[in-house]
């Protein structure tokens, strides 16, 4: 029986932000080929559209797509001429009548994208195009570079995992954990981007769900690994979220505003026991993930134990200095002292290279000027803020704020 076309684009598009990594690791553990991999899987997608109209939309997409991007895999192979083709048709045909090696595709595929042979940047680049399938100019937004740099960035790194016959699997326990950190970034990256989108659009739920499936498996994985935990809490507790972060509009509430009845208190739960079983060996995200375990407890705003959130900050700066961390910090002494002190704070940081543009420095000095009474002043600091906002949804924020202080301002009379 069909199906509409409105019905099988939105499952086409479920489809995509859930299975793209399943689809194409298979075929990358199939026949070894990245650049194959990358084009059956697109033209998996693209005939599935004319199929599921003709058809309807299958029970279970995925299979389908996998079964479609093989195929088309065989097919090219096939068709090949050269030597080096029949023998990669031969271990494909092979690879397929085989059980499949055990463990998740989409772990293996992240654990090879992250192998330490490849840069960094490139790391993160191809897990984020490989696994969950995002474009290469959403990339180019979260790292703020081009998407030629991006294009290149993971062109090398294909050609580098085929050149230096990389292996394609979750490495053993011993080989494991110089690839760890590699690992946890690239799936905070991931959650970043569904969780606050860096193009502003609507949060994309189904992405920071997979970096959360993603974080329990690799803490399954690796269960010595305080830090997997310590990620895995801060996921969670982030993502219990998700469903107030955003008016119905698309614009930011704040935490401070946020309806905490309608936080999913179950992944708080969760989130908050394994930040306490992580935290003891204090690494970035266990420490982390207990700053977020004292908002996500906290049964109101007030009620926040900001003298514990400050001492969280020293231990995460104790571990390593960074003007982000810093600059949060500032709001936590501003909550726990008063804004004068979280003023001074954050112009002792206004010269710090690294956050030259920031958008949350002046942010955080327009917060402080409000509650000091100083509205113009505050004003202006949240229209700086606006200009160089990451996105509409807090640029939106900052405007909104402007505003109701302007109107403050026009309000008050002169003496």
């Amino acid at each position: 029986m069909s199906t509409g076309p409105a019905e099988v684009r939105a499952a086409l598009a479920e489809a995509y932000r859930g299975e793209w990594g399943a689809v194409f690791g298979t075929i990358v553990r199939l026949t070894g080929d990245w650049e194959l991999a990358e084009d059956c899987a697109q033209e998996a997608f693209a005939r599935a559209l004319p199929a599921w109209e003709r058809e309807g939309v299958p029970q279970k997409p995925g299979a389908w797509l996998v079964t479609a991007a093989r195929h088309r895999a065989f097919d090219t192979l096939r068709r090949g001429t050269t030597e080096r083709s029949k023998m990669a048709e031969v271990a494909a045909l092979k690879a397929a009548r085989e059980p499949q090696p055990p463990g998740d595709e989409r772990l293996r595929l992240v654990f090879t994208c992250c192998h330490p042979a490849l840069p960094l940047e490139s790391r993160v680049a191809l897990t984020l195009r490989a696994v969950s399938g995002l474009t290469t100019r959403e990339i180019a937004r979260a790292f703020l570079v081009g998407e030629d740099t991006v294009s290149q960035r993971i062109l090398r790194a294909k050609r580098k995992i085929a050149a230096a016959g990389i292996p394609y699997r979750v490495p053993p326990p011993g080989a494991r954990a110089e690839r760890l950190d590699g690992v946890l970034a690239v799936i905070y990256l991931m959650f970043t981007e569904g969780y606050a989108p860096s193009d502003g659009n609507t949060q994309r739920d189904s992405l920071a769900e997979e970096a959360v499936r993603l974080a329990r498996l690799v803490a399954a994985e690796a269960p010595d690994e305080p830090e997997a935990r310590g990620l895995l809490a801060l996921l969670l507790l982030q993502h219990s979220r998700r469903a107030v972060r955003l008016d119905a509009d698309g614009g930011l509430v704040t935490l401070d505003r946020q309806d905490r009845t309608r936080w999913d208190h179950a992944l708080i739960a969760e989130g908050a026991a394994l930040a306490r079983e992580a935290v003891e060996a204090g690494g970035s995200y266990a420490l982390q993930a207990a700053i977020a375990a004292q908002h996500a407890l906290a049964p109101t705003a007030a009620a926040t134990d900001w003298a514990a959130i400050v001492t969280w900050y020293d231990r995460l700066l104790a571990l390593r200095a960074n003007p982000v961390v810093e600059l949060n910090r500032a709001v936590a002494v501003g909550m726990h002292e008063g804004p004068q002190a979280q003023l001074d704070a954050v112009d002792a940081l206004g010269t710090s290279r690294k956050l030259a543009g920031n958008h949350a420095v002046p942010a955080v000095r327009a917060d402080a000027l409000r509650r000091l009474g100083r509205a113009r002043e505050a004003a202006e600091a949240y229209r700086t803020a606006e200009s160089t906002a990451p996105n509409r949804a807090i640029a939106r924020e900052y405007a909104k704020q402007a505003a109701e202080l302007d109107q403050t301002n026009e309000g008050s009379v002169p003496l």
